[in-house]
């Protein structure tokens, strides 16, 4: 933002103002603006608020999910769906897997975090641990305590592009480990976990047969590498401990219909469709029709979404590489982008201070972001790039001056 005064009034006048104003004293909470310099520092079109921080996509409603749920509401007197689902849609989705799946394994649910949170219920034991590879969604760890399990992070590396290796993964499971919580593809990171590395994992779980494998698998269709995203319950399940949870609201685009599931053993999803049944209510008719409906025609709409996202994609790598000093890899699956600005933190706070005041000097320049410490490493910062094109170019326009201008002040000695 220092360079934007610059800007519009002269690096001369720029550092007097400054300088009189002390902008570069640490304040107790981080560095902080004069109120007189904010004000000449953010053109008042930078105040408008861009979210770059949602889950969600700026997708429509598929037309074929809409028109289900349309028929079913017209129809007249609504079917009451079992507390495990639709059997039409159970099946449907039974079927969409390498290995045979039936449909009393599959528990629909409103929504993935209540399925997540069902299945937590259903097989945690009090202060049994579930082992979390992280960077990883900020929701996980609140829904596992919840559910009164605890929550091991596993710490993995930007260097190694958030490889998990079979010796960390043995390394890190005690016997209280009750729980291997995967996703694939990784949110924030974008990472994809190809077959052999899963195999890989899988083959040091299989010495564990009370330990279950749950796999976060809500972004599965939205991919850009060459194969498609292996899902755990491909592979063989020696011990009947794998576990897919999903959801429409990521790959399907029925953003806001609340539907999610699981696919679990028969005996689990028996207890999860239980707890379902006692604790809250089935997905409504019209809400699970729009889903199999967007189950039958899967290809044709992940296909649609990611013609939206190529664009935007490169557009995001593309302004990402051109910041000095931020390494941001190349994402294979999601719609995120996790660049490391530890670069850019402000060197004498705390390092989740110092990414919290960096956060906070984006959104003061008009962009929301997710914070990397929520997700696990502080300093690395989410940026979703399934916005329209013009909105992300402005979004890293901004983000863009603000790292000018934090360069500008540490090379002054702010």
């Amino acid at each position: 933002m220092y360079l934007c005064l610059a800007k519009y009034m002269g690096w001369g006048r720029a550092f007097a103002l400054a300088h009189r104003a002390r902008i570069c004293t640490p304040q107790p909470s981080g560095p902080t603006l004069h109120p007189l310099i904010s004000a000449q520092l953010i053109p008042s079109a930078m105040r408008d608020k861009i979210s770059l921080a949602s889950g969600y996509g700026n997708f429509a409603v598929p037309a074929v999910a809409a028109e289900a749920a349309i028929r079913s509401i017209s129809s007249g007197t609504l079917p009451v769906s079992d507390a495990a689902g639709l059997p039409a849609l159970r099946e449907a989705l039974a079927q969409g897997y390498q290995r045979p799946i039936t449909a009393t394994q599959v528990v629909v649910t409103p929504g993935a975090k209540s399925a997540l949170f069902a299945l937590f219920k259903t097989l945690l034991r009090p202060q049994e641990e579930v082992l979390l590879p992280t960077p990883n969604w900020f929701g996980f760890g609140e829904l596992i305590t919840r559910a009164g399990g605890r929550v091991c992070p596993l710490p993995l590396s930007s260097e190694s592009n958030y490889a998990l290796t079979p010796a960390q993964l043995e390394a890190a499971l005690t016997p209280q480990t009750r729980i291997l919580l995967l996703s694939n593809p990784n949110n924030p990171t974008g990472r994809v976990y190809t077959r052999q590395e899963m195999q890989a994992l899988l083959d040091v779980t299989r010495r564990f047969p009370e330990l279950y494998v749950v796999s976060d698998e809500i972004y599965h269709l939205i991919t850009f590498g060459a194969e498609p995203v292996p899902s755990l319950l491909d592979f063989e399940d020696p011990h009947e401990r794998h576990v897919v949870v999903n959801g429409y609201s990521k790959s399907l685009a029925l953003i806001g219909w609340g539907v999610g599931y699981l696919v679990a053993p028969a005996a689990v999803a028996a207890a999860c469709a239980a707890w379902q049944f006692a604790t809250s209510v089935a997905v409504p008719a019209p809400n699970q029709l729009a889903a199999l409906a967007a189950t039958q025609a899967a290809s044709a709409i992940a296909a649609e979404l990611l013609a939206q996202l190529q664009p935007t994609r490169a557009r995001m790598l593309a302004e990402l590489a051109a910041l000095p000093h931020v390494p941001h890899g190349q994402p294979e699956g999601t719609y995120y982008a996790f660049p490391d600005f530890r670069a850019y933190l402000t060197p004498h706070l705390p390092a989740a201070a110092a990414a919290a005041e960096l956060v906070a000097s984006f959104q003061e320049a008009g962009v929301q972001v997710v914070d990397g410490s929520s997700c696990g490493p502080p300093g690395f910062v989410r940026l979703s790039y399934a916005v329209p094109e013009e909105t992300l170019r402005e979004a890293m326009h901004r983000i863009a001056l603000v790292l000018q201008a934090r360069q500008l002040a540490s090379d002054l000695g702010c």
